[in-house]
């Protein structure tokens, strides 16, 4: 079998998995977050906390159940990773440093899972169970609860209510997100993954001698964290390490995982507004742009340029044979189009187009599917822009969902838009023009732009995968990912949850002959064609002087 027909076949079977989970998945997200019910354990978790779970909040003040919860998890994160060396099952590890604490609390948190540490040489069992694992699940369950708020808002009428931020935050890590990772975390375990709390042992190597191995919860860490889109390694070679990933079986599970939720979500969505027709525009919007970046990655990474790539089957540079061009291709495309960041390959040895193509999958604000939540938010509020642009080119007010779309809608659309590319690009600027962050950089040229670019773009849409040969854990680095990670998670939610309180107040208006019918093919085209436009007036600029300049030279 051929390498290319390999890869189809790795897409074909992944299509068809995520097409089986969708429904099932879709509706019972629908129940969980709609029902009135609440689950003993549940209850519980209420009354530890001091929360009224049947309280219906307005956005500001469901904006604050998301801010200070998300708050107390960076400072929480931040002091378990300072008093490491004091805490039991450090390994012998010692405590981290100020400004690499304050970076990694920041990226778990935000849902960005950024590593500018090797994970196998700096963290203990506790912090990474104790503290990198939980966030992996809750920071995952304040992204579905802000999509949620968000859905509500389109669902509802004449009243500024979302729901309670404190019932969708512990129903999505309860109902949603932990059996389903158990049962991950199982699959992954039969498949080869570790899963214990050994310690650093020694191990021989097949070229004679000896290295140091530590063992770790590994096969629970990494289910939620494909699963939830967060992306973090427990090993610093992250899913090309055979602790995590071992063979080509659970490359295309982990790849499942990453995208089940996300895609699924739409139906959920669709329910919600008692239309599963919406639901199911959006997913075509979605999986256009996925299947396109997908076969173009491929495209390039098999196209067999020079003597030494002709004779290895194409770009095999930073590649495992385990999981060939075509298993590595899907995981890239599949990771950066969400808010994952795993990898199973070094994106800085992919061909200088296909760097391309997973730094524009991020640029799109990674809503193709997106992240667990953030995916689903980010493509409505393009479809909101893209119905204003559609009510542009007819003359009339923009409706959609029955909803009208008038100027504080679009004020709100267009600043969460803007958010992002100003993060990106105004850090990137700073970066080149400072010699400090310069002297990080690896390379020279227009690879070495490609791994700043890449870096806070990663950062801004809380990716938290990285080009290699960056020197990233310098105090500019740490600090300023840091912040480009938190503003570009939780900016974007302020004006997600003042746009759903906005709808949400709004009567809902009658359709019309005049109306768009958002519930068809033409729209998804519609979508599609705004998504790419806008993305790329935004950033073309940056990526013709790094991975187009490189791809083309």
């Amino acid at each position: 079998m051929s390498p290319e027909l390999a890869g189809v076949l790795q897409m074909l079977a992944l299509v068809a998995a995520l097409a089986l989970a969708y429904r099932p998945l879709g509706d019972h997200m629908a129940r969980v977050y709609s029902s009135p019910r609440h689950l003993r354990v549940e209850r519980w978790i209420y009354k530890g906390i001091g929360a009224d779970p049947d309280t219906e909040m307005r956005w500001t003040a469901y904006l604050r159940g998301v801010l200070a919860f998300s708050a107390v998890g960076v400072l929480f994160l931040y002091l378990l990773q300072r008093v490491q060396g004091a805490l039991p099952g450090s390994l012998g590890f010692a405590s981290i440093d100020p400004d690499q604490a304050f970076n990694t609390a920041a990226s778990f948190v935000a849902n960005t899972n950024w590593q500018s540490y090797y994970g196998e040489q700096a963290m203990g069992h506790v912090v990474q169970t104790g503290g990198l694992a939980v966030q992996n699940f809750v920071s995952a369950a304040v992204g579905i609860a802000v999509a949620v708020a968000l859905v509500r808002g389109f669902a509802r009428s004449r009243t500024g209510e979302l729901g309670n931020f404190w019932a969708d935050l512990v129903r999505g890590t309860v109902r949603v997100l932990l059996p389903i990772a158990v049962v991950g975390a199982l699959v992954l375990v039969a498949c080869g993954a570790i899963q214990n709390f050994a310690g650093i042992h020694e191990v021989g190597q097949f070229t004679g001698g000896t290295q140091q191995w530590n063992g770790g919860a590994v096969a629970s860490q990494e289910a939620i964290k494909e699963l939830g889109t967060n992306g973090g390694g427990y090993f610093n070679a992250n899913s090309a390490h055979p602790f995590e990933n071992p063979g080509g079986l659970s490359n295309l599970f982990e790849v499942f995982l990453i995208l089940v939720i996300p895609f699924a979500l739409t139906r959920t969505f669709g329910v919600m507004v008692g239309s599963v027709r919406q639901g199911y525009v959006i997913l075509a919007t979605m999986g256009t742009i996925w299947v396109a970046f997908t076969g173009l990655m491929m495209w390039t990474e098999f196209a067999h340029h020079g003597s030494a790539l002709q004779l290895a089957g194409g770009a095999m540079e930073g590649k495992e044979n385990r999981f060939g061009i075509g298993g590595t291709s899907i995981f890239a495309v599949s990771t950066t189009l969400t808010s994952t960041g795993a990898v199973d390959g070094f994106h800085s040895s992919l061909t200088g187009l296909g760097g391309g193509i997973t730094m524009l999958g991020m640029q799109l604000g990674e809503i193709a599917p997106g992240g667990t939540g953030s995916g689903l938010y980010g493509m409505l509020i393009m479809a909101v822009i893209a119905v204003f642009v559609a009510g542009l080119m007819v003359g009339r007010t923009p409706e959609y969902l029955g909803k009208k779309i008038g100027t504080r809608e679009m004020k709100l659309a267009a600043c969460y838009l803007l958010v992002t590319p100003a993060l990106v690009l105004g850090f990137t600027a700073f970066a080149m023009a400072l010699p400090t962050p310069r002297h990080s950089m690896l390379n020279p040229g227009a690879h070495g732009f490609s791994e700043i670019l890449y870096a806070y773009t990663s950062g801004a849409n809380n990716n938290g995968s990285a080009f290699a040969g960056l020197g990233a854990d310098t105090q500019w680095f740490n600090t300023t990912i840091g912040l480009a990670m938190l503003l570009g998670r939780f900016l974007p939610m302020v004006f997600v949850l003042a746009l759903a309180g906005s709808l949400a107040g709004q009567r809902p208006v009658p359709a019309t002959e005049g109306t768009l019918h958002t519930a068809k093919p033409l729209f998804a085209g519609l979508l599609v064609g705004t998504v790419v436009v806008i993305t790329g007036l935004t950033y073309f600029p940056a990526l013709a002087l790094g991975p187009l300049a490189e791809g083309l030279a």
